[in-house]
């Protein structure tokens, strides 16, 4: 197995890459902070919450573990992994079934 060698240029700039990335951790984890202290309706300070989690998980996902540059089947797992969460949270307030086959049947 032959083993490539980076130069001390692509080392630098893979090395500023996961800075710039921390960086952007650090700044989305004050905005979570800041976020609790705003005093918001309970919902949207929810959703901006999750919006700033799923921001961060994203970056730790696609830098820290590479899937930036992963192929198409990660994609599509990724994609179907949040279909079924979408799916699954949604499940709830789905009508009973009954009322979904009376809805099909008719």
């Amino acid at each position: 197995m032959a083993s490539e060698h980076m130069s001390i240029e692509e080392v630098k700039k893979h090395t500023r890459v996961y800075w710039v990335i921390f960086g952007c951790l650090l700044l989305l984890t004050a905005v979570t902070v800041g976020i609790s202290y705003i005093h918001l309706p309970f919902t949207w300070a929810v959703i901006l919450a999750l919006l700033v989690a799923s921001t961060k998980a994203s970056l730790v996902a696609l830098y820290f573990m590479h899937l930036i540059s992963e192929k198409t089947a990660i994609y599509l797992t990724l994609a179907l992994t949040a279909i079924l969460f979408v799916f699954l949270i949604a499940v709830p307030w789905m009508p009973p079934y009954e009322t979904m086959r009376s809805w099909l049947v008719s």
